[in-house]
C-alpha cells in the first residue's frame, strides 16, 4: 500500500496583542472617546415643553367628583392602566413641581447644582479642548469629567435624600390619584385612541 503524503501551508502572519505598559494600565479605565452620544436626551427645558403641550386640564384631574373606589380588581387594574397613560404629562408635572419644592427647601444641593450647570455652560461657551496631564479632553469629555466629580459633592449636600422623597412623595400622589380616578366618567375606550391623538 503505497502511502500519501499530505502537505498543509502553515505560512502566515500572526499579530502580537499589544503589550501594557510597564507601570501596568488600569483595566478598569474609560475609554472617553467610545462613550455613547447623550444628545437625544431631551434638555429639562425641552422636557417642560414637551409636558406643558399634552397636559390635561387640571380642572379635570382635580374634579372630586370621578374619585371613586372601583367595583372589582380587574376594573382597578383597568383604572390604574388607563390614568396612567391618560394623564402621563400631568403626573411628570407634579413630579417636576415637587422635585423644585424639594430643591429649594434644601440650598447646599441647589448650590452645587447651580455651579455644576455654570460650569457646563462655560465649557460649552469656551468649546476648547484641554490638556490634563498629557490627555486632550474635549468639550464633552470635560462636562463628563464635571459631572462625575459632582456626584459625591451632590450626594455629601443630601441629594440622595432630596431625590428619594420626590420619588417617594410623586408615587404616593400619582398612586392615590391612578387608584380612585374613575376615567370612564370622562373617557370611554371608544373615543380615548382619538383623544391622545388630538391632545
Amino acid at each position: 500500500m503505497a502511502e500519501t503524503t499530505t502537505s498543509i501551508d502553515v505560512s502566515g502572519e500572526m499579530e502580537v496583542p499589544p503589550q501594557r505598559p510597564a507601570g501596568g494600565q488600569n483595566r478598569f479605565s474609560i475609554d472617553m472617546p467610545n462613550l455613547p452620544s447623550l444628545s437625544n436626551l431631551p434638555t429639562p427645558l425641552e422636557l417642560i415643553h414637551m409636558v406643558r403641550r399634552s397636559l390635561r386640564p387640571w380642572t379635570v384631574f382635580f374634579n372630586i367628583n370621578n374619585f371613586k373606589t372601583a367595583v372589582s380588581m380587574q376594573r382597578l387594574q383597568n383604572r390604574v392602566t388607563r390614568n396612567l397613560s391618560f394623564f402621563q404629562s400631568n403626573y411628570i408635572f407634579i413630579f417636576i413641581v415637587l422635585m423644585i419644592y424639594c430643591l429649594i427647601t434644601s440650598p447646599v444641593t441647589l448650590l452645587v447644582i447651580a455651579a455644576v450647570a455654570y460650569g457646563c455652560h462655560k465649557i460649552r461657551y469656551v468649546n476648547n479642548n484641554v490638556n490634563i496631564a498629557g490627555y486632550s479632553m474635549s468639550p464633552k469629555q470635560q462636562v463628563i469629567a464635571l459631572n462625575m466629580v459632582a456626584a459625591p459633592l451632590l450626594f455629601l449636600a443630601g441629594a440622595g435624600a432630596v431625590l428619594f422623597w420626590t420619588l417617594g412623595a410623586s408615587c404616593f400622589v400619582i398612586c392615590l390619584h391612578a387608584v380612585f380616578y374613575n376615567i370612564d366618567a370622562i373617557v370611554t375606550e371608544e373615543n380615548e385612541l382619538f383623544l391622545a391623538q388630538v391632545v
